[in-house]
């Protein structure tokens, strides 16, 4: 009987020993977390343009509405055969096209006052129909300029 206590205040002393591991703690930060670059998104000519463009015709959107003048053809809206795309490959026939049908569908918003609404709407729907083939992440954006 003596020695199974014996046997167990040693097995308890060796177990309730402080086990130090030394860690540099510089490794161990290295070793869990990689540190990653913050990198900026930086648009492309055409992604700002299209910004520009959205803003502008929530401006519209909003005159029309009320029943205001609109003004003038915006000229800025030709850059849109100009501006750098995020990837140079989509500016091909397709999107000419399609660029071609949404400015003259806006330059309709400005020379025919009596369906300013109905032009506008054409013009949303160019931009639908070029970002159905293109690029669809904007699609339920652009729906919302929509006048009912």
């Amino acid at each position: 009987m003596n020695k199974i206590i014996i046997l167990l205040l040693t097995l308890t002393i060796f177990s309730c020993q402080n086990k130090e591991t030394k860690v540099d703690v510089k490794e161990a930060k290295s070793s869990c977390h990689k540190e990653k670059k913050f990198e900026m998104y930086e648009m492309s000519e055409m992604a700002s343009l299209m910004e520009q463009m959205y803003a502008y015709n929530l401006q519209i959107r909003a005159r029309i509405v009320k029943g205001d003048t609109i003004g003038k053809f915006p000229e800025f809206f030709n850059k849109i055969y100009t501006a750098k795309f995020t990837t140079p490959s989509d500016n091909d026939t397709f999107f000419k096209e399609n660029a071609d049908k949404y400015i003259a569908a806006q330059k309709l918003i400005y020379s025919d006052s009596k369906n300013e609404k109905d032009n506008f709407n054409k013009g949303l729907d160019a931009c639908v129909t070029c970002h159905q083939g293109k690029c669809g992440g904007p699609i339920p954006r652009i729906k919302k300029l929509y006048i009912q």
